[in-house]
Parts: structure tokens; sequence; C-alpha cells
């Protein structure tokens, strides 16, 4: 997960380049979500995919939360802003949680507050190149409005009645969330003057890496740790991923490491570092 999901960002932006973002990233997570039920019915039977009605609800909000709110605009603001960017701001997600937690009666240790200012500081440092010009500033703050969505749909799914099995859960989650990317998608008119035939061989292979990748494998593997591992834990992904992804989107897509998005990002990684150390301490 490590790996993989830093690895995203650059498939998310190459995607883009020739297809609508909502509409593929709909494509793509229902399409993940329907390969995973399948292989979740043929190795363990059809019985494995049965759920309540309030566990289906409970994956329906989980998927919309993560892939609509987190995934989808982290796929829109990536029109307009680099994919390591996008990593960066994303890595905040552990002190959203830590808020949460706070406002839902638990007590995070003095360490995760400070990761939490911290974070909240080179966030700001981020910000900056929307602010003076250099960049869109509604792809920051879309970008910061996911991150938002993403802490949301990961402190909650702790807290509601999942499906027992995490494979059948993380299917549901995606078919839900691919459908609603596609609703929003259609929403916005993204299917008027979207021709097949233009989509670039790049963005059909960067489009199969994440259906593959992306989700079945590397959100599999974040919804089975959910349920597995403390979330403390899981959240160490946050530290990974912006480094993978600002190296890849610098060698690869030649994107620009500025001043502002060394030092916040920086910034960003320590908080997390020193959030997840104060959790796992406790």
């Amino acid at each position: 997960m490590y790996v993989l999901w830093g690895s995203t960002y650059l498939g998310i932006a190459v995607a883009v380049e020739t297809l609508p973002p909502f509409l593929s990233a709909g494509a793509r997570f229902v399409l993940a979500g329907v390969i995973l039920a399948a292989l979740v019915a043929w190795r363990q039977g059809a019985s494995a995919l049965r759920v309540t009605r309030a566990q289906l609800a409970s994956a329906a909000l989980v998927g919309l939360l993560l892939l609509l709110g987190g995934n989808g605009l982290v796929v829109l603001a990536e029109t307009s802003i680099p994919s390591g960017l996008a990593a960066l701001l994303v890595a905040i997600v552990p002190a959203w949680v830590v808020v949460l937690r706070r406002a839902s009666g638990e007590r995070p240790g003095p360490g995760a507050y400070g990761g939490v200012l911290l974070g909240l500081g080179g966030l700001a440092v981020l910000t900056l190149p929307g602010l003076s010009g250099e960049i869109r500033l509604w792809g920051v703050l879309t970008v910061i409005a996911a991150t938002v969505m993403w802490s949301v749909g990961s402190f909650a799914s702790s807290r509601i009645p999942l499906p027992a099995n995490p494979f059948a859960a993380s299917a549901y989650e995606m078919v839900a969330g691919g459908i609603g990317c596609a609703l929003v998608g259609l929403g916005r008119g993204e299917q008027h003057g979207f021709v097949l035939a233009e989509v670039s061989t790049r963005s059909w292979v960067a489009l199969a890496y994440l259906v593959v990748f992306g989700s079945l494998v590397a959100f599999t593997a974040y919804a089975w740790l959910l349920h597995a591992a403390p979330l403390s834990l899981v959240a160490t992904y946050a530290y990974v991923n912006p480094v993978v992804a600002v190296l890849l989107g610098a060698l690869i897509l030649d994107e620009a490491v500025t001043w502002q998005i060394a030092v916040g990002g920086a910034i960003v990684v320590a908080a997390v570092c020193l959030i997840v150390s104060t959790e796992r301490r406790r």
C-alpha cells in the first residue's frame, strides 16, 4: 500500500489527460468492485457477499465518503494541480482523524495535538502557490476538501456496522463510490463532447493500472487493514505515499518541486510522523 498508493497519483494525472475525471473514476471503482465481488464469490462462495440492509447502507456510506468525496475530488483537482502537490496535501489526513477523535469525546495525547498544529502549518505553506497564483487555488482547496471526506470515511468505518467480510465490504464500497462518481460526472456534463476514440493509449493504460493496483490491490488492502490493524498503524501510509508521488511526478511528468512543495511537504510528513508515533505509544 505504501508504494502502490503513492504511484496512483501519477496514474490519475495521466488518466485525466484525455479521460473525464468523475466518469473515469466511476468506471474504475465499479469495475474493480464487480471484479472483487466475483473473486470473493468464487473463492468463498456467494454466501460471503450476503449482508444486512444496515451493513449495505454503511458500506455504501463509507464508499461514497472515501471514493466519491475523497478520491473523486482528488481526481478532479489533478486536472489543475501537480500530482505530487496533491499527494502532499492528502498527507494531512491523520491530522483530521485526530480532530474527529477529539470531537467524538476521545482524548488524543499532546503529541497528536502538536502534530495537528504542525500539519496545519505545512498545509498553509503548500497552499501558498495557489494564493500567489502559481497554480489554481480551487485545485488546492478541492484536495483539502477531499482529505476531510476521506478522514470522515476512515473514522466512520470503525464505528458503523460494516459487512464482517472485509473483502465483501471493499467490493460494496467500491461499487457504491463508483456509482456516485459516475452520477456526479453525468451531472457535470462530462459526457458532452467526450469522444472515446480521442482517449490516448497512455490514459487507457493508466486507468487499467488504477483498476488493478490502485483499487483491487491497494484499496482492498486499506479496507482490510481498517478491520485488522490499529488506525495509527494504517495511517503510516500517509508519510510514505507523498514521497513516492513527488518522486514519480518529478521523474516521469517533469513536475517542478518548488521550495513551497519541499518545505511544506517536509512539515506535513513530520507532523504525520509525530501523530503516528504518539498514537502507537498509547
